[in-house]
């Protein structure tokens, strides 16, 4: 197969990362591409699906990793996953012999071991350069769920129709849902028995980088988790705190210790992100000296800083956060050819382990084992979202009252960076609105 075909196909079938900001995966199908990197960190604690889905699909998966990795022509194809995966290790170990060129390396169970520049530097020993891509080091980051969905895509002929979703915290019964896109949350928190606290609240991504979501929000291409929480939890007050306040808290507590970027995993990588300067200067509004604020751009949002680090409970992601889209609006890009510094030798010991990270957010208890639960979820209705992708979002390609089946595409992808959308189930066209197109299930 050419990279040509191989990248129309994932596009075809609207493949983006099943994660994160959800890139389109046929741009990373290219021919300066040396090492095939498959994820399986699981990145955010509490979440599960990448490492089940992987133990049950693992010759389907390898199949599909040494499809890419031959249609670009890599060396080789990596599989990083924490060694207390223990179930999906085997898996491997038993399956792996049957495909040549793919290797094994087991990673610590620490934060963010699945962000994609840590990972590539555990991995490879490579550094990619802040602001830069890994494709620039030779290198393509695939998630599990993503690789699964190539499998589908070249060997079933089906398009991304489903996701994979953990559904954990206060809820009966935890699990890992297969869901049709554009089921909403609460449907998903029903199917795990139902949320067992009076104030729920549904965190979308989870614990670290995930946001507050109404509960009839739809399920996207990216959506791996829901955590239902309490209103009144530590962390989901944090994520509704007002940035306003949180600028005159650290006017008023930040004591310049440092331990936000002594313990920040890009800085320890050679990128020039120093939150505590930028505490400092925004604080004090001292705009002398803007390195603070454009460095802003290497920020890979991890949330480590503000809900581990900092030991006045600041929040200096949020505020950079912040900073970041003020200067986007106003036309200001990242700064260019950035030289980085060398990885520092402090790094190995200044992690942040994963068990601790989750005591420290109060989430210890809900650290359940969510099995993968076998089935589709049922769906009367559902929300398909035009952009559920980095790029343009996808336009219509059908109207109200139009008769859909599974599979078929209702949104074509537009003009540049973009990929279409297909009907996650049978049924009619209920209505299209701003954004969305708004599906019936047959009976």
């Amino acid at each position: 197969m050419e990279i040509r075909e191989l990248a129309g196909i994932i596009r075809e079938n609207g493949i983006v990362g099943a994660g994160g900001a959800g890139f389109p995966t046929y741009m990373k199908i290219d021919e300066r591409v040396r090492t095939v990197l498959l994820n399986c960190a699981e990145c955010e604690p509490l979440l599960k699906l990448h490492r089940q889905l992987l133990s049950r699909c693992t010759g389907q998966i390898l199949k599909a990793l040494t499809a890419v990795k031959e249609t670009v022509g890599a060396e080789e194809a990596v599989i990083g996953i924490k060694g207390e995966y223990q179930e999906t290790v085997e898996a491997l170990k038993a399956c792996l012999p049957g495909f040549p060129g793919i290797r094994l390396h087991l990673l610590d169970s620490v934060y963010p071991m699945g962000d994609e520049v840590v990972l590539i530097y555990e991995t490879t020993g490579k550094t990619v350069r802040p602001g830069g891509l890994p494709i620039e080091q030779g290198i393509a980051v695939f998630n599990v769920e993503t690789m699964y969905n190539i499998y589908r895509a070249l060997y079933e002929q089906a398009p991304v129709t489903e996701k994979l979703v953990s559904v954990v915290g206060e809820v009966a019964s935890p699990v890992t849902l297969r869901v049709p896109l554009g089921v909403s949350l609460s449907e998903c928190v029903e199917a795990a028995g139902g949320a067992l606290t009076k104030d729920p609240v549904c965190l979308v991504g989870g614990p670290m980088m995930g946001n507050i979501r109404p509960a009839d929000s739809p399920v996207t291409k990216t959506t791996n988790a829901v955590i239902v929480l309490p209103g009144d939890h530590p962390l989901i007050r944090k994520k509704r705190q007002n940035p306003a306040i949180g600028l005159k808290r650290a006017a008023s507590a930040c004591c310049q210790c440092q331990t936000c970027t002594d313990l920040c995993p890009r800085h320890a990588l050679g990128h020039p992100i120093e939150p505590h300067r930028f505490m400092r200067a925004a604080a004090n509004r001292d705009f002398r000296d803007a390195n603070p604020f454009l460095n802003t751009f290497f920020c890979s949002s991890c949330g480590l800083c503000e809900l581990y680090s900092c030991p006045q409970g600041l929040s200096p992601r949020s505020l950079m956060a912040e900073y970041k889209a003020g200067l986007r609006r106003a036309g200001v890009k990242a700064p260019a050819d950035v030289i980085p510094a060398p990885v520092r030798p402090s790094r190995e010991y200044r992690k942040a382990p994963e068990e601790r990270l989750e005591a420290r957010l109060g989430l210890s208890r809900y650290d359940a084992d969510a099995p993968l639960q076998d089935g589709l979820l049922a769906a009367k209705t559902v929300k398909i979202l035009l952009s559920q992708h980095i790029g343009a979002p996808a336009i219509p390609a059908v109207k109200e009252g139009d008769r859909v089946e599974k599979g078929q595409l209702i949104g074509t992808a537009a003009e540049g960076l973009s990929v279409p959308v297909h009907a996650s189930v049978s049924g009619t066209v209920q209505k299209t609105e701003q954004g969305a197109i708004i599906l019936a299930a047959d009976r």
